[in-house]
């Protein structure tokens, strides 16, 4: 058997030692690192939570006042059977901001081609009834709202006034459809 010499054995305290000293550097090097990973992400994640706030408040609508566009009176031929009957129907879109006027002008004369096509193919009994009227004026918001990024949702109406409910703001323009004046003879 081979027995250490003391010079082997006063050797050996310091290798464990350095051992020791290796394995607590290491040890440190990694909780820093998790620290720091974990730190990154955090910093990482609030970010990201900050950018969905700004998604957020980009889609809530503008607080102010909206902007009205009123139409010019229409006279149309409605489809009761005969052809005698037609309606004067006066317009006005609600639009959400003065800054989205502009948008909007620029396809007024497809929005009064559309809105004409859709009064024509309505008969007397359909527009007098509260029911037609209404359902009318959702035709003719999602008929203004095809030219713009996405289709206005069919709002429900405000029973105080008639006019669509406000459209989450989905990069349209056209909130609302108020009927200035509705004559059918």
């Amino acid at each position: 058997m081979a027995t250490k010499s003391p010079e082997a054995e006063a050797a050996e305290p310091p290798k464990s030692k350095k051992m020791l000293v290796i394995v607590a550097v290491l040890a440190v090097l990694v909780v820093a690192l998790a620290g720091g990973w974990f730190y990154l992400s955090k910093q990482q994640a609030a970010a990201l939570d900050e950018d969905e706030e700004e998604e957020v408040a980009a889609v809530v609508e503008p607080s102010g006042p909206p902007t009205y566009l009123p139409l010019d009176n229409m006279v149309v031929n409605l489809a009761d059977p005969g052809g005698e009957r037609v309606a004067q129907i006066g317009i006005t879109l609600e639009i959400t901001s003065a800054l989205d006027l502009e948008k909007v002008k620029a396809y007024l004369p497809t929005i009064r081609s559309d809105v004409l096509l859709l009064v024509s193919q309505r008969t007397a009994d359909e527009l007098l009834s509260r029911e037609g009227k209404e359902k009318l004026a959702e035709d003719v918001l999602t008929a203004a709202s095809r030219h713009f990024k996405t289709p206005a949702a069919k709002g429900k109406k405000n029973a105080k006034d008639g006019k669509n409910a406000k459209n989450a703001s989905n990069g349209n323009p056209v909130r609302g459809v108020l009927f200035s004046s509705f004559i059918v003879q």
